[in-house]
């Protein structure tokens, strides 16, 4: 395993009516956040506020390349972007534990905090594929590149891991500043890492350090 400090590059917020951010995701042009009453998408040259739709956001926000879809309480939404109307649900894995949510290869990836897991789901039932162990209390998950890397918020600290998707193995840990915690966290498909701070009410872009060779 590598470690490193993490490498904060930019930070936004707080923003104006944000008391907290929860989820994090990313539609290619915008950060999408969720706030608990709202989704807000930012924009991630100057942190600006494009858009807001009220809805339930209680934890982790992802894109299809199409929709949103929201964890909220113990239901996760598909959402319509443009209008935020809601599309279908279905039921959270860990009916009202789950934190992250991320989108790959076709199916939901959900952090089930408390759990130390990360489901597989299939985002037209609900049904879990497969669980993958973690050792520490899961917050945000994304995947980039073929890597499955996820966020840790236990005991007032934080880091941001890759693991081995097969066994959770860690391999690559960063240390997030004492104070500073990851909720929500998405890749922005390069070497950027979208990071919610929780109730600080910010996000932070984090850089995603290049895998050694070998």
């Amino acid at each position: 395993m590598t470690r490193a400090v993490a490498e904060i590059i930019r930070e936004y917020g707080p923003f104006e009516d944000v008391e907290r951010v929860n989820g994090v995701s990313y539609d290619g042009e915008q950060v999408w956040i969720a706030t608990g009453p709202s989704i807000k998408a930012i924009d991630p040259t100057d942190g600006t506020v494009r858009k807001s739709l009220d809805m339930p956001s209680h934890a982790g926000t992802a894109f299809d390349g199409r929709h949103l879809y929201q964890i909220a309480e113990d239901r996760i939404h598909k959402v319509d972007p443009d209008s935020g109307r809601v599309l279908a649900t279905i039921p959270a894995p860990s009916g009202g534990g789950d934190s992250g949510l991320a989108w790959a290869e076709g199916s939901l990836w959900v952090g089930a905090y408390q759990d130390r897991k990360i489901h597989q789901v299939d985002p037209a039932t609900g049904q879990i594929l497969r669980s993958i162990p973690c050792t520490r209390f899961v917050t945000g998950v994304t995947w980039v590149d073929g890597e499955l890397w996820h966020a840790t918020w236990e005991d007032d600290v934080s880091d941001i891991r890759r693991i081995d998707p097969a066994t959770g193995e860690v391999l690559d840990q960063l240390d997030m500043p004492a104070g500073t915690g990851v909720s929500g966290m998405e890749s922005d498909g390069g070497d950027t890492l979208y990071c919610g701070g929780g109730g600080s009410g910010k996000v932070r872009a984090v850089r995603r350090p290049k895998r050694a060779s070998g």
